[in-house]
């Protein structure tokens, strides 16, 4: 028997926080975050962290665990994960998935291998120099003349990943979206239900504009200038998350605030834009436009709990 999963996923800002705790306490769920910055302590206000009272009294899990000096990567995305999920079944809960990095998310639910050529530092190092020396986007062009696919998936200011899916090609003569591809076509360990919850699209950008605007009210610049204090620099995993690579560029004096903040919302637009690219891949989705349910939680509710038990049926 496999064991229940439920994936509640989405683009940043379209309200999957709220509705992934409505459902906890409607089907005994906890709540397991696949989110790629949420996992920081001391980063609260740019990762849109949720607060111990809008908890409402449901353990959360890979929230607060990393301190921003730790690199933070699928792989340790998966033992964190699968050690939650073997927590929250031990206690006979149902674990609830949330969080809008695909990437992550499809690790687990795949089970997909990520064995790293760790024995060639060679090739790794000398990508590094070529991103130092030439930047960023020459690099990911030369990602995108041998793995186009890839290049579309990984956005260039994500170096790490870049020079990975470059390394492994030239060590295996494959093409990492070949290779991850191939572990997509893999069947789940775990019965799962994967909602993906969207909205019409100027609504979700009007939404991200104002959470923005909500972060520099609640303090966005001085989170920034506190990490920076405590040694936190640009080249850090941490620091490369939207809101804080910004807001360090104007801390240095690269450009004012009114840039920094056009920077963070046009740049938190694309990435929403990329993560429903990103589900659109997934099989398996069941798609939850808000409109579909007149922006109704209870409607959206029902409807998840419908689907949920015709999985288990």
């Amino acid at each position: 028997m496999k064991k229940k999963l439920i994936i509640l996923a989405g683009p940043t800002g379209v309200g999957k926080t709220e509705l992934s705790i409505t459902l906890a306490k409607q089907i005994g769920g906890e709540i397991i975050s696949a989110d790629s910055m949420q996992v920081y302590r001391h980063m609260d206000i740019g990762s849109a962290k949720i607060k111990k009272e809008e908890m409402k009294g449901i353990p959360h899990y890979l929230i607060d665990c990393l301190s921003p000096f730790e690199e933070f990567s699928v792989r340790v995305f998966q033992d964190l994960a699968k050690e939650a999920l073997e927590a929250v079944y031990a206690k006979g809960k149902v674990p609830i998935v949330v969080g809008g990095t695909g990437f992550y998310i499809q690790a687990l639910l795949y089970d997909i291998d990520f064995t790293e050529n760790d024995d060639n530092m060679e090739v790794r190092m000398e990508l590094e120099r070529i991103a130092q020396e030439k930047g960023a986007h020459f690099l990911h062009e030369m990602l995108g003349e041998i793995d186009s696919k890839a290049a579309e998936e990984i956005h260039e200011n994500n170096v790490k990943r870049v020079i990975r899916a470059i390394e492994y090609y030239r060590l295996t003569n494959e093409k990492i979206s070949e290779h991850n591809e191939l572990q997509r076509q893999k069947e789940s360990p775990y019965d799962a239900s994967f909602f993906v919850l969207t909205d019409e699209r100027e609504r979700l950008y009007k939404n991200i504009d104002k959470r923005v605007d909500h972060m520099l009210a609640a303090g966005l610049v001085d989170e920034v200038k506190r990490l920076k204090d405590m040694g936190c620099h640009r080249n850090m995993v941490s620091m490369q998350g939207l809101g804080y690579k910004e807001i360090l560029g104007y801390l240095d004096g690269e450009y004012d605030l009114d840039q920094a903040v056009y920077l963070i919302k046009r740049d938190t637009r694309h990435f929403a834009k990329r993560q429903l690219t990103w589900f659109r891949r997934e099989k398996n989705v069941i798609w939850m436009d808000k409109r579909m349910f007149q922006y109704d939680e209870e409607k959206m509710i029902g409807f998840m709990v419908e689907r949920i038990l015709e999985g288990s049926g």
